[in-house]
């Protein structure tokens, strides 16, 4: 066989393995292989189409460099965001304005119907304008964050995501198809969950179901954009300080990934020791985005699922909550002793009882819990329209005396708590153990509380210096 023949260089190539680790030899031995069948294709078929395939090596030089890969993600990622931040602004008021101008018809008609006035609390105070806020909250940057994201996805660019996080998956001793199930994470945790069917790995499929929560699902980006604009963008919507709220969503969403890597690593080593498999991905080529299709997708079974599921949810959520508010003992309402009866611990995250006591309110699922706040915080009358951030800022910070601190510790325990019911019922079908269930809820939840304490200390006592 002549030096030269392609088949020559990957029997020298294997035969310089042999002392390398398990992982690395394998790795090398595929590789050897994608490069000698490369090679022998290019020397023996002429492929239809060559321009098409030099486009897509090009392309793959960027987006998969170990130099410009990652800052290219996060460019594309903050592009997403920022895009979604300015555009919701808008439509998010002008929803609202329409929602709480049809409440004032609703309620006229129940005058006319000289209708109880615990009707009009329970029904309109209570229920509607918990599913006006959702609706006029959540609906604009889902409608604006999807199509954008399912766009990326269809161009063939989530699978490069996959293959650029596959090295740090393998040193956290997880999978690297777990890549793909967290970026599944950002539509829904639950649907990530069964989507971990993909890891052949019993153990590396249990690492990445329980993981998967510290990837914010769309339940919880509408809450943090509207945090990061209430208390780092403002209510404008000026270059400088949108941009500066989009930057703070995007560190919060690497915050999760890293604590994916960092979870991982520790489950790998502790609960659940074990080398990480090794895995082929096959990358799809690149292809110009089906527009129509795209938008019809991403509205249909992303946008009003979501949408509707946080209706379903919210509107029982909001009757319970006023009830709550408006049921007395000794004087005082069954929702401010439960949030009086938090809050000394929850001082201790930097919140407040109310603040604690929606995100357990809201376990069913996660857009419901600034709804189920606002009602908790206006539970001593009838509830404000909140129509803008203005009326936000006006309720949480002039009202409840938030600061931007109270702000960050309300993020982090946003994208850091206990799964959704909906989740956690999805990892009990498919683990059939409790025990790993009531891990997949106490896992995020003490690393929420711990983030939460820690950075409440650490800027108490930097401002005692």
């Amino acid at each position: 066989m002549s030096q030269n023949h392609p088949l020559s260089s990957l029997l020298r190539q294997s035969q310089n393995i042999s002392g390398l680790e398990p992982a690395k030899a394998t790795d090398s031995i595929v590789q050897s292989i994608y490069h000698t069948a490369q090679k022998i294709a290019r020397e023996t078929v002429q492929m239809p189409g060559s321009r098409i395939q030099n486009l897509d090596r090009r392309l793959d030089n960027i987006f998969l460099s170990r130099i410009w890969g990652y800052p290219v993600m996060l460019i594309l990622l903050t592009m997403i965001l920022w895009i979604t931040i300015i555009g919701a602004n808008y439509p998010s008021s002008w929803l609202a304005s329409g929602l709480f101008w049809l409440e004032e018809r609703l309620t006229q008609g129940l005058q006319f119907l000289d209708a109880a006035a615990w009707v009009h609390g329970f029904f309109i105070e209570g229920v509607y304008r918990s599913v006006a806020w959702v609706i006029s909250v959540m609906l604009p940057p889902m409608a604006i964050f999807f199509p954008l994201f399912t766009l990326l996805e269809d161009a063939g660019y989530l699978p490069r995501v996959a293959f650029n996080l596959d090295y740090f998956f393998k040193k956290a001793g997880a999978h690297g198809k777990q890549a793909l199930t967290m970026c599944m994470g950002f539509g829904c945790n639950a649907a990530a969950i069964v989507s971990c069917r993909i890891i052949d790995s019993p153990r590396e499929r249990l690492i990445a179901a329980l993981t998967n929560n510290f990837t914010p699902c769309n339940g919880r980006f509408p809450t943090l954009i509207a945090m990061a604009t209430l208390f780092i963008g403002g209510s404008s919507l000026v270059l400088g300080t949108q941009l500066m709220a989009t930057l703070t969503v995007a560190g919060f969403i690497l915050l999760g990934i890293i604590l994916t890597f960092v979870l991982s690593y520790f489950l790998s080593r502790t609960l659940l020791k074990g080398e990480p498999s090794s895995f082929i991905l096959e990358l799809p080529p690149y292809r110009s985005p089906r527009i129509g299709q795209v938008i019809i997708r991403s509205v249909m079974d992303r946008t009003l699922f979501v949408l509707a599921r946080a209706i379903i949810v919210a509107a029982p959520a909001g009757a319970i909550t006023w009830i709550l508010a408006n049921t007395y003992i000794d004087g005082t309402s069954l929702l401010s002793s439960f949030a009086a009866f938090l809050h000394p611990f929850a001082s201790h995250m930097g919140l407040d009882g109310f603040i604690l006591m929606a995100f357990i309110l809201g376990l069913p699922a996660n857009e419901i819990v600034l709804p189920i706040l606002i009602m908790a915080y206006v539970s001593g009358g009838s509830m404000m329209e909140l129509e803008s951030l203005g009326d936000l800022r006006q309720l949480f910070v002039v009202e409840h005396g938030w600061t931007w601190l109270t702000g960050i510790c309300f993020m982090l325990f946003t994208v850091c708590h206990w799964p959704c019911g909906t989740t956690l019922y999805t990892l009990q079908k498919e683990q059939k153990n409790a025990y790993w269930t009531f891990m997949a809820f106490l896992l995020p939840t003490c690393t929420g509380i711990l983030l939460c304490v820690s950075v409440n200390y650490l800027v108490q006592f930097m401002h005692l210096l």
